[in-house]
């Protein structure tokens, strides 16, 4: 009889009983529109990120979600959702920590996960500035009255130029956006032009930008 039932074992496979677990992500749609998939992010605000818990072979137990979300040197999360996916916008500068917790429940059974490497997420400082002269000439080259490249983290903005009589030629409410020097679709007669910008960057500066610009469409570079 012994010998049956060794035989009979040998003959069944080894059955393995599939765990609940998470496989947590991060995404974001980049300036393309592209979706990329990243562990962390180091750039300008606002960053708009999903987060997704990924569940797998939990159908037998009430899952319950926590993504805390945690700005680094503070312990306790100024955030908590008990959703499988969720996303956040990050307006303000710093580095945080987004980390996943699922409890897995059935009767009496608990299984917990826990994410080993939370998500990091650094939003640098704001910086906004403007150049003092465009040569609207379609040579391609300081065509557009638009802020210096490095700008960033910039998360409220509004910039209006007029003329010298103080008549508003164009507004643009985007920092990527600018001014081609046009009015009524037409280049503007060469001069002086006045740029006011507000905007509000992810740590809390102001900037309250007022300056003259001056338009000069008969420029080329290598003029001499």
């Amino acid at each position: 009889m012994m010998k049956q039932i060794l035989f009979l074992l040998l003959l069944c496979p080894l059955i393995l009983v599939a765990q609940p677990n998470a496989d947590p992500k991060m995404t974001y749609v980049d300036s393309l529109g592209f979706t990329q998939e990243v562990t962390e992010y180091d750039g300008s605000a606002p960053f708009n990120a999903t987060f997704t818990s990924n569940v797998s072979d939990a159908d037998d137990y009430t899952v319950l979600y926590e993504w805390r979300f945690i700005r680094s040197g503070e312990t306790a999360p100024f955030l908590i959702r008990y959703d499988a996916d969720t996303e956040f916008s990050f307006t303000q500068s710093g580095t945080f920590f987004i980390e996943l917790r699922v409890s897995f429940v059935q009767s009496n059974d608990t299984i917990e996960y826990e994410q080993e490497t939370p998500f990091s997420v650094n939003i640098r400082e704001s910086m906004l500035e403007f150049p003092n002269v465009i040569t609207p000439n379609n040579d391609g080259a300081n065509d557009v009255l638009r802020a210096k490249s490095g700008w960033q983290s910039i998360v409220k903005f509004k910039a209006q130029v007029f003329s010298r009589s103080g008549r508003l030629i164009y507004e643009w409410d985007n920092p990527a956006g600018g001014w081609d020097g046009r009015s009524g679709g037409r280049v503007v007669p060469d001069g002086a032009y006045y740029l006011r910008v507000d905007a509000l960057g992810a740590d809390g500066r102001r900037f309250n930008i007022r300056k003259t610009i001056n338009v000069l469409s008969g420029y080329r570079e290598g003029n001499q």
